[in-house]
């Protein structure tokens, strides 16, 4: 005999008596869609779509859904906004925000979503679940999501600086490859296109098989020289607006702090300035968490491991602190994060270092936030002579 399973009279609605129209935002280049969700209105969300960046249609149609509540209610309701960071940056929501609209940006990563291999992922339902997940948010539910914190324009405009000269050293990178490798097939190795005599010992080279170089190969890579040329100077410009940025703000700031201590330049002390500890952070799990050192843990039944660091977080700001925490063992060799890292390596037969760099990266830039928030100085470390 079959036993029947029992069901709920009735699937449990969704809870929209919190007094005010939920509203999530999927932006594209060609088309915004809408989905909200009024109060009263049932468990039906409506949804309209305007064209991509029509911001005067998207405050029309916040308005129209507004007044639509108020004819079914009576009352006036306010509207939460919820988009996704992504391509768009941050200006629909300072434009939500001047509008005197409450609007969110949700990191995309921590929405929780199917396991299936397989699962359907349309405009639609991203927008269902970003509602769902806004009225969870405002519940009060814990870990929900992640909302990201907008930077204000001023802290988004001063770390251009800083990116602008990572892609111009990519690029100058490129154009020296380039120049190597049309000379390598000549035979020529040895060559460095960024000697201020490149043109001068460009003239001088001969090929593995002792014939000048061949015309059209020299007019080629004297044309990349050109693009390099014109690269040096872009980065030295860059490099210049750095150090007036720096020299122009007042001693209190975390990145004049920094570059008092041994180790640190001016490239190293803008980026871990303007990436990551100009934030405001309640603990230094938050401040390991941002840059994605925090620790992953797999724990399940008897399994228990560790998966590496989360990666979850400012990548910009993870790669300098790597980079920082080589150059803190170099230059820093008498401070206690050095001891504690050399130790560390002595007790592991000299192994794993790589693993180490990184824990120590993750109490590096905890001491960092510490000294330049709190004037904590870090144990052992050198400063600058004035």
């Amino acid at each position: 005999m079959q036993a029947a399973v029992d069901r709920p009279e009735a699937p449990t609605t969704i809870r929209t008596d919190l007094g005010a129209i939920f509203i999530s935002l999927e932006l594209s280049r060609s088309t915004w869609l809408i989905t909200s969700l009024s109060p009263v209105g049932g468990e039906k969300l409506s949804k309209h779509s305007v064209r991509g960046s029509d911001v005067a249609g998207l405050l029309e149609r916040f308005a129209q859904l507004r007044e639509k509540a108020r004819a079914r209610t009576g009352e006036v309701f306010p509207l939460i906004v919820i988009q996704e960071a992504g391509l768009d940056g941050f200006w629909i929501h300072r434009v939500l925000r001047a509008e005197g609209i409450e609007s969110h940006v949700v990191d995309p990563a921590s929405i929780a979503t199917s396991r299936r291999r397989r699962r359907a992922k349309t405009d639609r339902i991203d927008g269902e679940a970003l509602v769902r997940t806004l009225l969870a948010y405002k519940r009060g539910e814990p870990r929900v999501c992640a909302m990201v914190k907008a930077p204000t324009p001023e802290e988004e405009d001063r770390r251009r600086v800083c990116r602008e000269r990572k892609v111009l050293i990519a690029e100058r990178v490129q154009h020296v490859n380039r120049v190597k490798g049309l000379l390598f097939c000549q035979g020529i190795t040895g060559y460095e296109p960024l000697r201020r005599d490149r043109r001068e010992r460009l003239e001088e080279l001969r090929t593995g098989d002792g014939r000048p170089l061949p015309n059209h190969l020299k007019a080629q890579v004297c044309r990349e020289f050109d693009r390099i040329e014109l690269l040096i100077e872009q980065i030295k410009a860059v490099e210049a607006e750095r150090d007036a940025l720096l020299v122009t703000e007042h001693a209190v700031t975390p990145a004049v702090m920094l570059l008092g201590i041994k180790g640190i330049g001016p490239e190293f002390a803008s980026i871990l300035w303007a990436e990551g500890l100009f934030r405001h952070f309640d603990n230094r799990r938050q401040v390991a968490a941002y840059a994605g050192l925090a620790p992953t843990p797999w724990q399940s039944g008897s399994v228990d491991r560790e998966q590496g660091v989360s990666k979850a977080g400012n990548p910009r700001l993870r790669t300098t602190l790597i980079q920082l925490a080589w150059l803190w063992v170099r230059h820093q060799p008498r401070s206690a994060l050095t001891l504690w890292f050399e130790e560390r390596v002595r007790r592991n037969g000299g192994r794993l270092k790589k693993t180490t760099i990184v824990a120590l990266a993750r109490k590096l830039l905890v001491a960092l936030w510490k000294y330049v928030t709190a004037g904590v100085v870090i144990e052992g470390a050198v400063l600058k002579a004035v």
